[in-house]
Parts: C-alpha cells; sequence; structure tokens
C-alpha cells in the first residue's frame, strides 16, 4: 500500500477542482508516451535529487514503493509512491520542499493541493 503525491512544473492551479483536471491531463499523457521515454525537466529533476539526499531510494529503502524514484518522472511531472508506514513524515517533507522547487503538489488519492 502507498500514499501518492504528484509535483509538476507549472503555474499553481487556483483550487482543487483545477488541480485535479492538470493533474489528470499530465497524467494522461505520462501514459501515452510510456512507450516513448520523456526526459524529466530540470526542475523536477532537481526536486527528485534533493528528495533521495534525504530520503534514498536504494534496494534497502523503507521510504519507497517504486523505487527509483527519478523512474517515476516524465517530463513535467513526477509521481511519488511513498511507502504508507512513511507517508506524513515524507510526504510534508516534499511538499515543502516542492514549494522550494516552484513546483505544484498535488494529493491525487485526496484530490488536493497540498499547501
Amino acid at each position: 500500500m502507498s500514499y501518492d503525491l504528484a509535483m509538476w512544473d507549472g503555474d499553481r492551479p487556483l483550487d482543487d477542482g483545477q488541480a485535479g483536471s492538470t493533474y489528470n491531463e499530465l497524467y494522461e499523457r505520462s501514459l501515452e508516451s510510456d512507450d516513448v521515454a520523456v526526459a524529466p525537466v530540470p526542475r523536477i529533476v532537481a526536486f527528485v535529487e534533493a528528495l533521495v539526499a534525504r530520503y534514498p531510494d536504494n534496494d534497502c529503502s523503507v521510504v519507497w514503493a517504486s523505487p527509483p524514484v527519478i523512474e517515476e518522472a516524465s517530463g513535467p511531472m513526477v509521481y511519488l509512491l511513498v511507502s504508507y508506514d512513511k507517508a506524513e513524515e515524507v510526504s510534508e517533507y516534499a511538499a515543502a520542499l516542492a514549494r522550494e522547487h516552484v513546483l505544484v503538489c498535488f494529493g491525487p488519492q485526496e484530490e488536493c493541493l497540498r499547501p
């Protein structure tokens, strides 16, 4: 079981509804590009590097449900699959880190923007 978060590079949506629409569009686009690798944009790469510096995604990781994290990144979005046991701690840090990297943070399970 995992707790999921999506971060993307773009303008912050005005509300949860607009964020959900943007998320759905980006997610669908990432599914369509599964056959063709799309390199993550620089802000996403920098975010993931900073995130795994604090929470390594090696084989012994108890944090990530799907390591390595960078493989969950495509273009302007990264989809994080956090082990449920670490969800609160990691999601709070990831949301704060997303703000530092000027990324939108969205909780697809709750369908809401993270502050």
